[in-house]
């Protein structure tokens, strides 16, 4: 499945080195699904979403996406594409970008037409042809509708989508300059939260995670002496305090590290999916990796 991350240290920026995707240097990893993508968003000191990703379409791609990204900012999201809609290509590979945000997605979302016909004109947003951009593009046009409430523009949208077209899963995580959210939805795939006090569960260490498909590493010195929240597909250390988001829950990290957790999803899809359900790529973009 595809892999979700997402750190803030809000208000202080931090620099941040990542790996998006390892070299297959082993035998024991052979047997694993390669990726089809990678990408990382973050904000640059003028406040201006950055994002730089790849589609694994070719050898200059993969080499691309096998380098370390070193960057600062005070919130970063992360993503790790196995492809289920959508073509190979920089356009649908994640993180996406609208109105200053950055956005990725874990999950399948089915009924494109229905949900071209209610984003209406604001089918426009979307450059490529993912469900994970038409998802973006309603939480977006909910978000101006409500005044520019994240929050609210996020359970607007997905208790739209839970409604009326077929779901398979909505895990997201979505960023802003300064503040973080993540929905898990419904229970379909894992999503986790670390409050991580600075210098770590044991003070004074730097941050250093690792999942343990060995797609995505992050290092961090600076956050040995500042907090941060991290989110991401899995536990990715041994820190016990890794809390698993209940499903339907929406958590917010405000620009002071705040964190508010509410279930703003607390009934099932009215389509539910399952993989039996999905095209075999899509099936396939959805197991463990």
């Amino acid at each position: 499945m595809c892999r979700l991350f997402g750190l803030s240290c809000a208000p202080r920026r931090a620099r941040a080195t990542f790996w998006l995707l390892d070299a297959p240097d082993s035998l024991s990893r052979q047997s694993h699904r390669d990726p089809d993508g990678t990408g990382l968003g973050y904000f640059g000191a003028d406040g201006i979403p950055r994002v730089e990703k790849a589609p694994i379409a070719a050898y200059e791609d993969r080499a691309f996406a096998e380098e370390a990204r070193r960057e600062e900012s005070t919130t970063f999201v992360a993503h790790v594409r196995f492809a289920s809609t959508g073509g190979l290509n920089l356009l649908d590979t994640h993180p996406f970008a609208q109105d200053g945000r950055l956005f990725a997605h874990n999950g399948v979302i089915e009924g494109a037409d229905a949900l071209d016909r209610h984003l209406g004109q604001d089918r426009s947003l979307v450059r490529g042809d993912t469900d994970s951009e038409r998802f973006f593009a309603l939480i977006t046009r909910e978000i101006r509708a409500n005044g520019g409430d994240v929050s609210s523009g996020i359970r607007q949208a997905a208790r739209w989508i839970a409604e009326n077209v077929p779901v398979y899963a909505l895990n997201l995580v979505l960023i802003s300059v300064d503040q973080l959210w993540a929905l898990r939805y419904p229970d379909t795939h894992d999503l986790y939260v670390l409050e991580r006090r600075a210098g770590g569960q044991h003070g004074g260490r730097h941050l250093d995670h690792s999942g343990s498909h060995g797609h995505l590493r992050v290092h961090s010195a600076h956050l040995a002496d500042r907090p941060s929240v991290v989110v991401a597909s899995e536990p990715m250390d041994d820190n016990p305090h890794w809390s698993l988001l209940r499903p339907g829950e929406l958590l917010h990290v405000g620009a002071d590290l705040r964190t508010d957790r509410q279930v703003i999803l607390p009934d099932p899809p009215s389509h539910r999916l399952t993989l039996d359900d999905l095209r075999p790529d899509a099936a396939a973009s959805q197991k463990s990796a």
